[in-house]
């Protein structure tokens, strides 16, 4: 699949690479890709399983607007031997945690998508002092691998795949929860997918395959908001409402219509969301 032209500087070329405040931050070892955009309380955003913090881009300059937005690389995104350190969710977690230190970011927002998630939620329930608030989507307790799962493991960790591929990258679809229609969106989600190694997404599925925050959830005490697509068809929406029921006091709302990749396809939906759930964080008594 290729972008059309008249679309590419809208999606592929995101203002926040040229505007955003790029660095790299090294952490136990390797260098990790970091973006800054924006001004206000801080929030820091964690992406899924493929496609980097450069997925996350479109939802970020939108939150930037209210917002210092942080965009981090995962361990493995530059450099694929390196995700061989990251031998649990809990590896990456650290990293963040690691992250905010260095930044000197205090209490942050942390929004963590899908994979990130996992990331996300791992670190609330190990260091809870590392944030102010919690955000997750797409994301639950303990992942539950499928046959589609296992094989899609396989194949990447054995068989090199063409980028280009219409067959193979139709499976992208499942992101949206049904077939998209074809443009710009669907383009850059498959080219900024395949930015990321697949080496490295076979083995972040090994990793979920262990992943298991579900009898550590109370500890969690920091304000959550659970976000679910009612069409994620990758974690169901009960899964993710059950998630959010297992955390004290968390927040549940559902993004009607929208599949697994939310985030970018119910960008205003998000946002309205986040704020709702920052406001109340501002507005509530000491």
């Amino acid at each position: 699949m290729r972008v059309a032209a008249k679309h590419r500087n809208e999606w592929l070329n995101s203002p926040l690479v040229h505007e955003g405040r790029q660095f790299q931050v090294r952490l136990d070892g390797e260098w990790i890709d970091v973006v800054q955009v924006g001004q206000g309380e801080p929030i820091v955003l964690v992406p899924g399983l493929a496609g980097g913090w450069k997925l996350l881009a479109p939802l970020a300059e939108k939150l930037a607007r209210n917002y210092q937005v942080t965009l981090s690389g995962l361990r493995g995104d530059r450099f694929p031997l390196g995700m061989n350190r990251a031998r649990e969710v809990a590896d990456h977690a650290r990293d963040l945690g690691r992250l905010i230190d260095q930044l000197g970011l205090e209490r942050p927002a942390v929004f963590g998508v899908s994979f990130g998630g996992a990331i996300a939620l791992e670190l609330a329930v190990e260091h809870p002092c590392k944030l102010g608030a919690l955000i997750v989507l797409g994301a639950e307790a303990r992942f539950r691998t499928n046959v589609g799962a296992t094989i899609a493991r396989r194949v990447l960790e054995r068989f090199p795949l063409p980028r280009d591929n219409g067959f193979v990258n139709q499976f992208f679809n499942l992101l949206y929860g049904c077939k998209p229609d074809s443009g710009p969106l669907v383009d850059f989600v498959v080219e900024r997918c395949w930015e990321t190694d697949q080496s490295v997404m076979a083995h972040r599925i090994g990793l979920l395959e262990t992943f298991d925050v579900s009898d550590r959830l109370w500890r969690i005490d920091v304000p959550t908001l659970v976000l679910a697509g009612s069409r994620d068809v990758i974690v169901p929406l009960p899964r993710q409402r059950d998630l959010a029921a297992s955390i004290p006091d968390a927040r549940f709302e559902t993004l009607q219509g929208a599949g697994h990749i939310g985030f970018l396809t119910h960008r205003s939906e998000v946002i309205r969301q986040v704020r709702r759930h920052l406001n109340r964080l501002n507005h509530s008594p000491c």
